[in-house]
């Protein structure tokens, strides 16, 4: 990471909520078809995510602990504040001395850009402005929230506008949280009614629905410049499993997210 930092720009992507069962079979099943072409092997990784839901799960990773491997470590991570007697700063680390990875690109040189999805990011409050207020640029808008039946639509329509107008040497930092998988996402199955409500299958459909539009993202940040890409999820969601319905709890369905890191190369 200390060869791409300055040199390529970067996107982390939380598809927030995202359960990792429901990933791994649309990939397998070949239902994500633009997702999987750039997953290494055509595959999720299964990882532990860092925090139960959005808020905690962002917070760690924006200090560099991204989702963890789910075999035993220690994980060398890709990202790290120094910390003395960290076991899983190695080598390979981006080690930085400010109290964020979004702070630490910024001093490097980066324009840091946060679209935001869920109500975490909606700076319609004091805590709906923690996160945005970590980033040099904030967006939100009603029409990128989880009540949105073309949430990702637009964020990608913002995030293409926000590339579009940088200076060519510019490098950027793109966070971008999806909110489309989040409940309420019954919208997203044809033939789904809201007083069924949420399901594994409303879902999986609304997985579907990004990956339709998330080509276009992958295409915008790539157009200037190599990109080096975190796609992951910041927790699952239960649908009913053991009794449970929701998230903020631990249950393995909450735990275990799909992950993916991989190059978007400026020919994509």
């Amino acid at each position: 990471m200390n060869e791409v930092v300055g040199r390529d720009d970067l996107l982390l992507l939380t598809l927030d909520t995202l359960r990792h069962d429901v990933a791994a079979e649309l990939a397998a099943a070949g239902r994500i078809p633009h997702l999987a072409r750039h997953l290494p092997g055509g595959a999720w990784e299964k990882r532990h995510a860092p925090g139960s839901f959005t808020y905690a799960s962002h917070q760690a990773m924006f200090a560099g602990f991204l989702p963890t491997p789910a075999g035993p470590g220690p994980h060398p991570r890709l990202f790290a504040a120094r910390f003395a007697g960290s076991e899983s700063t190695a080598g390979r680390t981006y080690v930085f001395d400010t109290p964020d990875l979004v702070s630490a690109l910024a001093s490097a040189g980066y324009r840091t850009v946060c679209v935001g999805g869920v109500g975490f990011f909606n700076k319609q409050g004091a805590l709906g402005d923690v996160l945005p207020s970590m980033f040099q640029e904030s967006h939100w808008e009603p029409e990128f929230g989880v009540a949105s039946p073309t949430s990702f639509e637009a964020q990608v329509d913002r995030a293409e506008r926000v590339i579009g107008s940088l200076p060519a040497e510019q490098r950027l930092f793109l966070f971008l949280n999806v909110s489309a998988l989040h409940q309420p996402n019954w919208f997203h199955l044809p033939g789904a009614t809201r007083e069924a409500g949420d399901s594994l299958a409303t879902h999986a459909a609304a997985l579907e629905y990004v990956d339709r539009h998330i080509g276009r993202l992958f295409a915008a940040m790539s157009s200037r410049r190599r990109c080096f890409a975190v796609v992951c999820s910041d927790h699952g969601t239960t649908y009913g499993d053991d009794g449970y319905t929701g998230h903020r709890l631990a249950h393995e369905a909450v735990w275990t997210v799909p992950y993916a890191h991989f190059f978007l190369e400026p020919s994509a």
